[in-house]
């Protein structure tokens, strides 16, 4: 396989594109990150205006152009990510890379075509706030801390649903014959469980006899610790990223201090 031929001036015009695109500490890689995040927030609210119904087709149109500029310019963005990238084909496969892509495909998928099958890949177009994730530093912790922890909160999600199945198989003995219709079977019971055992209990569905009532009160009390042990781990991992951001930044303002001459 042929290595490509090494132009200095494009690779010059390259990296200058990747420092601005990849790089937020710069003047102009700050005003290219606000530029993309607010066309991402501005055009999810186009989309979202254009449900409204008896819009007047002026408005339409408006809003038409700018899903159509909003699009141009993900476009472009895109293939420039791709054309920096050290491995073009790493980028294009990875998490990003596919958030980019089905960013903007739906708009080319159904732009001109009259089937009305097709219409539902505009709905693909609610993934572009997937692009939010790059420009967000909190949510690039977030996801950190879930990588941390990612361990207990498999095993955690195990047990879950082993509860939640133990829970359809309690309320199903203790309910089926006093409501046959409603806990009809195990099946039928988990959704029950998962509303009760999350503590959110909707209320269509609920226990009238004693033993049924006294099950779901055991329930309940083991619900509040489905919901706080997850959130307690990812808090745990949230303080060890930030702790670790931290303790970095005070070793690079360390190592700036001290080669500054006269030090």
């Amino acid at each position: 396989m042929k290595s490509r031929k090494y132009n200095p001036k494009f690779e010059s015009w390259r990296l200058t594109l990747k420092r601005v695109i990849e790089e937020r500490q710069t003047p102009t890689g700050t005003l290219f990150y606000l530029v993309i995040q607010s066309l991402i927030v501005l055009s999810l609210l186009s989309f979202s205006i254009e449900t409204i119904p008896n819009l007047p087709s002026s408005t339409r149109g408006v809003l038409n152009a700018f899903e159509v500029f909003c699009v141009g310019v993900f476009t472009l963005e895109y293939f420039l990510r791709i054309w920096v990238s050290d491995n073009r084909l790493k980028f294009v496969v990875s998490f990003y890379g596919v958030v980019d892509l089905v960013a903007i495909l739906p708009f080319y998928l159904s732009n001109g075509i009259d089937l009305r099958s097709v219409r539902i890949f505009r709905l693909f177009r609610v993934f572009r706030a997937l692009k939010l994730f790059r420009y967000t530093k909190a949510i690039a912790r977030l996801i950190h801390a879930f990588h941390l922890v990612r361990e207990e909160l498999t095993i955690f999600l195990v047990v879950v649903v082993f509860l939640l199945y133990l829970t359809s198989v309690g309320i199903y003995y203790f309910e089926h014959d006093a409501q046959p219709n409603e806990f009809g079977s195990i099946f039928h019971c988990l959704w029950w469980a998962v509303a009760t055992l999350t503590s959110v209990g909707y209320g269509d569905v609920y226990p009238i006899t004693p033993g049924g009532k006294i099950f779901t009160v055991f329930v309940l009390i083991i619900g509040m610790g489905t919901v706080a042990v997850p959130s307690g781990l990812v808090a745990s991992a949230l303080t060890q990223v930030l702790t670790t951001e931290n303790k970095i930044a005070a070793e690079v303002a360390d190592t700036r201090d001290t080669s500054r001459p006269g030090r």
